[in-house]
């Protein structure tokens, strides 16, 4: 068994580390009201939290697994010495255990702030579908595929990176049948041709409010908005909408 396979027997699954992070920010009882007026704060503070808790609870796995492979490697009366002539040859081992640790570190970071938004929605029982295959593989299709197989100009189509790139451009078509392309990032360093290019692809950039009042030409971009701003000019008018024809 490897060093990185022992560890993963340790540490905090990304469900476990991000349930954690949201019931010390958000208790269950927290009033909805207040999670949409301070949606963009509650991103950024559990973000936080939850990258808090894992290098915790990563620091502690790791000390447990490389215990329990030395412990196999070592003989049970080695030396000083001979200890560290073991641990030595085993080299190639370490490096690869904390070359999959630090790569294991950014796609954990991206889920969750997938995950986050998800939660939240769900606290504010906004409907939606998750992972659902239309041109792409958006991560929110609101309100169902029922109904955008029926009407998908009426849909909303939501996704979630934590950075963009380029990578943008590869989900172009899967907001081309909907209302428009929803698109949640933490990413500051959009430039002001890249959203003139979404802008004309019907794509919204939307993030925390703190993100958007600190870079000037997203501020001035119409196609940029705060959480804040997504709930009150587009989705909670759907939601009303989609309540008043029968949708949901």
């Amino acid at each position: 068994m490897t060093l990185f396979e022992i560890f993963k027997k340790y540490v905090l699954s990304p469900e476990d580390v991000l349930s954690k992070s949201i019931d010390s920010i958000l208790p269950p009882f927290t009033n909805p009201i207040i999670i949409k007026k301070k949606f963009s704060l509650y991103v950024d503070k559990i973000g936080a939290m939850a990258f808090d808790i894992y290098l915790k609870t990563e620091q502690e796995a790791g000390r447990k697994a490389i215990e329990e492979y030395l412990s196999l490697e070592v003989p049970e009366r080695a030396t000083k010495d001979e200890t560290i002539k073991v641990t030595a040859k085993h080299f190639k081992e370490f490096d690869r255990f904390f070359l999959s640790l630090s790569q294991s570190r950014k796609p954990r970071a991206g889920g969750a702030f997938e995950d986050i938004i998800k939660m939240l929605f769900k606290r504010l029982k906004y409907p939606f579908e998750e992972q659902q295959v239309i041109n792409g593989k958006p991560d929110f299709l609101m309100p169902n595929r029922q109904h955008y197989n029926k009407s998908a100009m009426d849909c909303i189509i939501f996704t979630a990176k934590r950075t963009l790139r380029e990578r943008w451009r590869q989900i172009v078509t899967e907001g081309t049948r909907g209302l428009g392309f929803y698109l949640a990032t933490i990413d500051d360093a959009v430039t002001e041709a890249q959203l003139q290019e979404m802008s004309r692809n019907r794509i919204y950039l939307v993030m925390p409010a703190g993100i958007k009042r600190s870079i000037q030409h997203y501020l001035k971009a119409n196609n940029v908005l705060s959480f804040e701003e997504f709930f009150m000019l587009h989705l909670d008018p759907a939601v009303k909408r989609w309540k008043r024809n029968g949708v949901i």
